[in-house]
């Protein structure tokens, strides 16, 4: 998915937040990584949060840790986590304009913990800034990357776990709509044009009668030898 994209949403959505109404019946993914994540952020000194987005989530976390960096690759999306820190009062957080395409601007080492939330798999592929010893941490939908670069970049102790319990259920055609066309590497389904395509999805996507999709994501957690 281009840049362009993630700055489009930034500018629309006010971040890198959906605009769908729905609501998740069992135990999400992402609730499991966030307890765990909060759990694990008070035994490290110095934190990267890649692909941090619009900031929210970074500065949520910035109360369990010592010291937080944010980065991402979209200047729409940091431009709105400046703001936000500017405003928020909180002074152990920093937002940096960055992408993983290009040597990261960080020391070697600097970093005893990264996490990724949905963020830029290719985070992997720079070990250098992590620490020998130090944790990555991660979900996402597919793993397929995420196997492959721990493995070329030489990070062990590898656990991934997957979840497919939580089912997001969606009132209408048009929430369903919204929730598609936020997704990264989708077109608008909101568009009049889509309209066949968003009723042949409506369709793929019943359980028990209603409209839902049912949740697959992946919690992973490795080390750097």
């Amino acid at each position: 998915m281009g840049i362009d994209w993630y700055d489009m949403i930034a500018r629309r959505n006010g971040g890198y937040q959906g605009r769908a109404k729905y609501t998740v019946v069992g135990r999400s993914a992402e609730d499991v990584y966030e307890e765990r994540l909060v759990e694990m952020l008070p035994t490290f000194r110095s934190v990267l949060d890649a692909g941090c987005g619009h900031g929210e989530f970074t500065l949520k976390m910035s109360r369990h840790a010592e010291q937080i960096t944010g980065f991402d690759n979209s200047a729409e999306m940091i431009r709105i986590s400046q703001s936000l820190l500017e405003s928020s009062g909180i002074g152990n957080v920093e937002f940096v304009y960055a992408t993983t395409k290009a040597e990261l601007p960080f020391h070697d080492g600097q970093f005893d913990f990264i996490y990724d939330r949905r963020g830029p798999t290719s985070i992997l592929e720079h070990p250098r800034i992590l620490c020998s010893g130090g944790t990555i941490f991660g979900i996402h939908t597919d793993v397929t990357d995420v196997r492959r670069r721990l493995s070329e970049n030489g990070y062990v102790d590898v656990t991934i776990e997957e979840f497919n319990e939580a089912v997001t259920y969606f009132p209408s055609g048009v929430e369903f709509a919204l929730n598609l066309s936020d997704t990264p590497g989708n077109p608008d389904f909101t568009l009049p044009e889509r309209k066949g395509e968003l009723e042949a999805k409506i369709r793929e996507n019943q359980i028990d009668g209603r409209l839902g999709v049912r949740e697959l994501k992946y919690i992973w957690k490795a080390t750097k030898a």
